[in-house]
């Protein structure tokens, strides 16, 4: 066995590695994976052994993109509840959005009052983003310097006044700005002159909500971006991806050298628009939930590398905040702790392994994000694991949900994959829903 410090061995059947998936044994020296060993590998003296029998050893999850809204509307979400939640869920790392919290964090000294916010309420490793609004370019740098993992703007109204969107010119002032110094713009891709010309109806219809939001308001959004990162050298990521239309020029951009990356979100892929009851506004998202058709060609996009990751656009809200008028009610989609089986569940009818889970909800992100420490299991990264039984099956309760507020677009849903434990760095976080007391760290950018 390596190493004269392994404190720790986690033994399975199925460990899924960059190699593939194999039998294992996953010796943690002081929090850190030294090796990755054959299965029967004798266990040193003083390590205690964890056999895992046949439920799969996972990368810890990396969830790049975690509405948390702590401080300020900490009655919609806060970092314990979510934090809890994205452990339970197997998901050992999370990045904070830079919005929805008052104050956003669009300065350094926003900055350091969520990390204080943040410190005794971490059950997993927390990151943050800043926020590029019209007002701040001079903010952009001190922040990157201060620990920020990129910068997230919006190109049409984001929900909240604090938090205004750039238009064309701001978006290319702070887009420049942000590729001066090598950092990484986020974006909510919608265009918001088609969303002003698209129909726009009150009521309980999913069909009128939907038609608000057009395909071309990405495929346009998306196209200027993309136009604006060419010529500035700049290096963008598409949020929240959800009109499968855009893919064509996605690949083609990146067939062309452009530093651009694609997120989807498990609800793009596996909730349908057909399925959205009238009334029904815990299925409100924006950009929204599209047909079957168009899950198709995203499932596709994942599959040839179009789309690089999936992670949650946790946006959660007060109950009340839901009201049956998907015009007004809140936009956002609580999945932080179903994530894993959701696209799991999808994701096996599909044909894919849990090797391509492993890559679109840990090690993608964490590349995206520079963890380096992060994102598989392998000699040399965090000892940060998810154990799944990828076969059980459980029927999603809400009240068994650890977010603050208790609704859910997969409520009653059976999904395949229960995960068992979750672990950070060779510690046991969350085991059977039990959780332990906070044990995460704060992350700052590796400079």
């Amino acid at each position: 066995m390596s190493g004269p410090d392994v404190n720790l061995v986690l033994r399975s059947t199925r460990v899924v590695t960059p190699e593939g998936t194999r039998p294992a044994a996953v010796a943690v020296a002081g929090g850190t994976i030294d090796a990755v060993l054959p299965y029967d590998t004798e266990v040193p003296a003083g390590a205690r052994l964890e056999d895992l029998g046949d439920d799969v050893l996972l990368p810890g999850l990396v969830d790049t993109h975690v509405h948390v809204n702590d401080p300020g509307r900490t009655e919609w979400e806060g970092f314990w509840t979510a934090t809890r939640a994205a452990a339970a869920g197997g998901i050992t790392t999370l990045l904070d959005m830079p919005l929805n919290s008052l104050p956003p964090t669009t300065t350094v000294e926003h900055l350091r009052i969520k990390q204080q916010v943040a410190v005794p309420k971490a059950h997993v490793d927390t990151g943050f983003w800043g926020g590029a609004i019209p007002s701040n370019v001079k903010d952009l740098r001190p922040l990157y310097e201060a620990g920020v993992f990129g910068f997230k703007c919006f190109l049409s109204p984001s929900g909240v006044e604090e938090f205004p969107e750039l238009d064309q010119e701001q978006l290319a002032r702070s887009m420049a700005e942000i590729a001066g110094f090598g950092g990484l713009l986020i974006v909510h891709a919608e265009d918001p002159h088609h969303l002003a010309d698209a129909p726009q109806r009150s009521g309980p219809a999913y069909a009128d909500f939907l038609a608000s939001r057009p395909r071309d308001a990405e495929n346009t959004a998306i196209e200027g971006l993309i136009a604006h990162a060419k010529r500035l050298g700049a290096r963008v990521h598409v949020l929240h991806l959800s009109s499968s239309d855009a893919l064509p020029l996605i690949a083609a951009a990146k067939r062309e050298g452009v530093r651009v990356t694609v997120e989807s979100c498990p609800h793009f892929l596996t909730l349908t628009a057909e399925e959205v009851p009238d009334g029904a506004t815990e299925f409100k998202c924006c950009p929204p939930i599209r047909e079957a058709a168009n899950q198709d060609a995203l499932w596709a996009g994942l599959a040839d590398g179009t789309i690089d990751c999936i992670v949650s656009d946790h946006s959660p809200c007060t109950t009340d905040l839901k009201t049956p008028d998907f015009a007004s009610a809140w936009g956002g989609i609580s999945s932080l702790q179903l994530g894993l089986p959701a696209i799991w569940t999808e994701a096996r009818r599909r044909g894919h392994s849990l090797d391509d889970v492993a890559r679109w909800m840990s090690t993608a992100p964490a590349a995206l994000a520079g963890l380096t420490r992060k994102g598989a299991i392998e000699a040399g990264r965090d000892a940060d694991f998810a154990v799944l039984a990828p076969e059980a099956t459980f029927t999603v309760d809400p009240a068994e949900l650890f977010h603050r507020n208790q609704v859910t677009a997969y409520a009653g849903k059976t999904l395949h994959g229960v995960v068992r434990s979750s672990w950070l760095r060779g510690v046991r976080i969350a085991a059977d829903g039990v959780l332990a007391e906070p044990a995460g760290r704060l992350l700052e950018r590796e400079q």
